[in-house]
């Protein structure tokens, strides 16, 4: 039997009248469907999360690539014109940062100290990500400050207020004492990641001057590159070309490493979790196989005896579960995919349904991301090679759960079969 002709038959075994056994098929490609569709959806939030929350540590926290030199921090500033000489760099800014207690009228919170020049703050990178709450995104004189919003609730500041910054100073025989600095918030800003922002307390470079001590902070430079996803690697090569061995140089990827092997590793176990869902569904297409052998009985005789070969006849119930998982693969990608696209919308609607009935009983607002881990907005990312990887592994399942049954057929007698119906 030639292969076209028994894709022929299955194809009209899937598509004709309902019998038992298709019946069991269209079952299997629904129950694929439905456990494609989480799939999906982890897949492309997983992705989302895990590039926006990159995004704004590559804009607004660490940059693209940072440069120290520890030996000689005072002429880190005059190593910019050699790094402006290597192409695809976006900007160099000047950051020092160090720890302090910043106190407010509602109690004190340790900080991260951050000094580094404004225009870092108006690059299209920073101000795509960057929400201004109140009042402005940079200070402008060294006696102002920018808090992260969850900061300044917890010491309950608002712009125009004064609040104290406590760090060290040397005193006369290297003792060390604590120095209180005012300062006046001139703004409050959000990157819609609370575990970023949460203790920003930002500053001028003359104010960082002002309050953080050389050997008590940081000091080095912020670069970013115009692409950084693909770029850094060669990037951070000829910069240690060009500076000479006495920098250190870190990339976003040195800076984040445990922090996107945690995002990687948690994505991994999810989508294993969800894979699992696909191969018992995929063993539904074995049974319904099975079901379809018992009611094509005596078709397989008549086929067998007009001279259908083992091998023939086992290409037919294999189509027949290919189909089955091409078809539930198609449907459930699709479904996800949708999904997907609007899960933003998807999530707030159901925030608001959910919250009217908690506000109505208990008061309380419901939040089903809880803004403190996860972003206020997931973007859209979707990996169309690790859809079609997804797409091909539940075609894969289905056609091999069905082996056994299909072999089963092919090794039916016709005769036997014929006296059974």
């Amino acid at each position: 039997m030639k292969r076209s002709a028994a894709f022929f038959i299955a194809v009209r075994y899937i598509w004709c009248r309902a019998h038992e056994g298709v019946r069991y098929l269209r079952g299997a490609a629904a129950g694929i469907a439905i456990s494609l569709v989480p799939i999906i959806i982890t897949l492309i939030v997983a992705d989302g999360m895990i590039r926006g929350i990159t995004d704004r540590y590559l804009e607004l926290g660490t940059g693209h690539i940072q440069v120290f030199d520890y030996f000689n921090i005072n002429t880190i500033e005059h190593t910019t014109e050699l790094i402006n000489e290597i192409d695809g760099i976006r900007g160099i800014w000047t950051e020092q940062r160090g720890m302090g207690v910043l106190a407010g009228r509602n109690g004190r919170v340790g900080v991260t100290v951050r000094s580094i020049e404004s225009s870092f703050w108006d690059d299209a990178g920073s101000i795509g990500f960057l929400k201004i709450i109140d009042g402005s995104h940079k200070p402008q004189t060294d006696r102002e400050i920018v808090l992260g919003e969850s900061l300044a609730e917890s010491i309950g500041a608002g712009v125009g207020d004064t609040v104290r910054l406590m760090t060290l100073r040397y005193l006369e025989g290297g003792r060390m004492s604590p120095r209180t600095a005012p300062f006046t918030v001139s703004g409050i800003v959000s990157c819609g990641y609370n575990e970023l922002d949460a203790l920003w307390c930002i500053t001028n470079s003359e104010g960082g001057k002002r309050v953080l001590l050389d050997d008590q902070s940081s000091s080095g430079l912020i670069i970013k590159i115009d692409d950084p996803y693909r770029r850094v690697g060669d990037t951070a090569r000829e910069l240690y070309s060009k500076l000479g061995g006495s920098y250190n140089i870190y990339t976003w990827r040195d800076l984040l490493r445990s922090q996107g092997s945690s995002y990687e590793t948690t994505k991994q176990l999810l989508l294993f979790i969800m894979a699992l869902l696909v191969i018992v569904a995929a063993v539904n297409v074995s049974s319904a196989t099975g079901m379809l052998v018992l009611e094509r009985q005596r078709d397989i005789a008549v086929l067998k005896v007009s001279g259908a070969d083992v091998r023939g006849i086992k290409e037919i119930f294999l189509f027949s579960s290919f189909l089955t998982g091409f078809a539930g693969a198609v449907i459930g990608i699709s479904l996800g995919l949708l999904m997907s696209v609007n899960i933003n919308l998807l999530i707030h609607s159901l925030e608001k349904f959910l919250s009217f009935f908690s506000l109505l009983f208990n008061g309380v607002e419901v939040k089903i991301l809880d803004p403190g881990f996860y972003l206020e907005t997931i973007p859209v990312i979707i990996d169309w090679g690790a859809v079609l990887l997804i797409g091909l592994f539940t075609v894969l399942c289905s056609v091999l759960a069905s082996w056994i049954p299909a072999h089963k057929a092919g090794k039916l007698k016709p005769m036997d079969l014929l006296r059974k119906t």
